[in-house]
């Protein structure tokens, strides 16, 4: 199964750092955000990527094509045609397609570029700005064992995301993006969706995914909520950039789910 994340909007709540990067390329310690994220689905045995490009997309292009580069010893031999030499021939296993979804794109229409290296499979989504503790595996079963289009993960932080409206059976029976409030579900990424979700998103690239899109699978009893009462945070700002660097500093990330890969899927 393949994993999409969006990783072309702007950050601007952290432009301190995005001017310069997009804000899955920034770092918690030594790795871009987007690693981290890569790495969780990777230890479920999920190594099959499609990012969806934006702003500054060249950067995280550069990142992958010099990723040897950036995780081996490397001699340089000038004296025979600036041979390069790498040791110590470790990367994860993954397959990363980078798509250039458009700088202004909105995130249903981001979704809907990269169709055609999804195929009619289901697949799997979420934003590379956050990360989480969610078990992928559970998450993939619970996804099975209800057969409707989407599923998307609930976490319960303090508000200012979308809330969900969900019934005792985890269907959603509404889909509210970023109400005032705190306490209840909210939309923490990490959907598993059928290919049929694709026909959803019709207003091309000024669909946003968490509107008409979600609203609509919702209304129509196709969105099904994985509730995850663990570990979940995003990193919106410089303090929860902070906030995560401390954790991975500290040694118990939660999302850090061990170098160990599961059997690939």
């Amino acid at each position: 199964m393949k994993v999409i994340i969006l990783a072309g909007g702007f950050g601007t709540r952290l432009s301190e750092e995005t001017h310069l990067k997009p804000k899955p390329m920034i770092e918690i310690g030594d790795k871009p955000i987007l690693w981290h994220i890569m790495q969780h689905y990777s230890s479920y045995g999920f190594n099959d990527f499609v990012i969806c490009l934006g702003y500054k997309s060249q950067v995280i292009k550069d990142y992958f094509s010099n990723y040897f580069l950036y995780n081996s010893d490397v001699t340089f031999n000038f004296l025979k045609k600036n041979k390069c030499i790498i040791h110590r021939h470790y990367t994860e296993p993954w397959q990363v397609t980078l798509v250039e979804t458009g700088l202004h794109t909105l995130t249903g229409g981001r979704i809907k570029r990269v169709q055609e290296y999804i195929g009619n499979e289901p697949f799997m989504l979420t934003y590379g700005d956050g990360v989480s503790d969610v078990n992928i595996e559970k998450l993939v079963e619970f996804h099975r064992s209800h057969g409707k289009l989407a599923s998307v993960t609930a976490a319960r932080p303090q508000g200012r995301f979308g809330m969900l409206s969900i019934s005792s059976d985890q269907q959603v029976e509404k889909f509210q993006e970023k109400i005032e409030g705190d306490g209840g579900w909210i939309n923490a990424g990490f959907f598993v969706l059928q290919p049929e979700v694709f026909a959803y998103l019709t207003g091309g690239d000024e669909t946003v995914f968490e509107k008409q899109p979600l609203e609509n699978l919702a209304k129509n009893g196709n969105l099904m909520a994985f509730k995850h009462n663990s570990f979940w945070h995003p990193m919106d700002t410089l303090r929860d950039k902070k906030y995560l660097e401390e954790l991975w500093a500290s040694g118990k990330a939660p999302w850090n789910t061990g170098e160990e890969l599961r059997r690939p899927k």
